[in-house]
């Protein structure tokens, strides 16, 4: 027999065949697939895609809502606090109460009527010169060429009385009409101008508008106790040729000793020759409206027994402020 029949042809062809055969049809539909496959995953990444811009415009639809939120707080908080403010002026009408036999109340309008009128003459007679009792403004004498303000910055002064101080301080400035010097200082010594530290600040129409301007929003540090912007003054200002007031704007002592005070002030502003001090002091007591009942607060009635005592002692005349007008 012959190793390669015909039937042995046959078989070997047959199975090679059925090998083409299948190569054949897996060529055919591959290409398909492989395009259906990326057509699903562009349709994929496109429904993706529109997901993150609808969680991005999400996002920003709650980004506003939180800042209207905010700002709805914001003025809420604000209300709040100006219906406090409101609320603790009402109570400090009635907190309040002056002993008239502790301390006498001197009528402010008395302070708008007054004008400095000093001749000539009398200004060659300073130092030595004493005006008689009717060139007072409600027992304040206006005779003094230079003024220096020594104002309490604290909390409870900004709070509840920095309008008040506003307008005493603009009321004072207008009893004097022209002066040779001003100066502005709170109760640490922090001067308002600190291109004027240590100088006299010019009496002008501008400076004077400048210093009501500065006062809306000056606010530097203050521990409650005039006693450091006293001494400052009396160290830094006082000169033989000049005569000097300074007056004193507060609402509360936070010192210890009174008495110790007034003995420290007694050895800075020494008696001159003619039985004058080297400088007046004068005192405003504004009311502190931070308790209720009509109860004045221990620090109001030390400011007050401190002042009524510096100022009887230095030539001055306390003014103690009621109410909250």
């Amino acid at each position: 027999m012959e190793a390669f029949n015909l039937s042995f042809l046959d078989v070997i062809s047959c199975g090679f065949g059925a090998v083409i055969l299948l190569l054949v049809l897996s060529k055919i539909y591959e290409p398909a697939i492989i395009e259906k496959t990326q057509v699903d995953l562009e349709a994929l990444i496109a429904l993706l895609e529109q997901e993150l811009f609808d969680i991005r415009g999400q996002a920003a639809v709650l980004n506003r809502d939180l800042v209207s939120v905010r700002e709805q707080t914001s003025n809420t908080k604000m209300t709040l606090a100006r219906l406090q403010g409101e609320l603790d002026t009402v109570q400090g009408q009635y907190a309040v109460t002056i002993d008239d036999s502790a301390e006498a109340v001197i009528d402010e309008g008395d302070l708008l009527a007054a004008r400095q009128t000093l001749s000539e003459e009398m200004m060659q007679l300073q130092p030595y010169y004493r005006r008689p009792d009717d060139g007072a403004v409600a027992g304040i004498p206006v005779d003094s060429e230079y003024i220096i303000f020594v104002i309490d910055t604290s909390g409870s002064m900004q709070q509840y009385n920095w309008r008040r101080v506003q307008r005493k301080l603009t009321e004072t400035l207008e009893v004097y009409p022209e002066v040779k010097g001003i100066q502005i200082m709170n109760d640490n010594g922090k001067y308002m101008f600190e291109q004027y530290a240590g100088k006299w600040i010019p009496d002008t129409p501008g400076r004077r508008q400048a210093i009501m301007n500065t006062m809306r929003t000056w606010a530097p540090f203050s521990d409650s106790n005039p006693v450091d912007g006293i001494i400052y003054a009396i160290d830094t200002f006082w000169s033989r040729d000049k005569k000097i007031s300074i007056y004193v704007f507060g609402d509360d002592y936070g010192g210890k000793s009174v008495e110790s005070v007034v003995r420290v002030i007694a050895q800075k502003n020494k008696i001159q020759p003619d039985g004058s001090q080297m400088v007046r002091i004068h005192a405003v007591g504004f009311p502190l409206f931070q308790f209720g009942g009509g109860r004045v607060p221990n620090e109001s009635q030390k400011f007050a027994a401190l002042m009524r005592v510096l100022c009887e002692r230095n030539g001055g005349t306390f003014v103690g402020l009621t109410g909250a007008g």
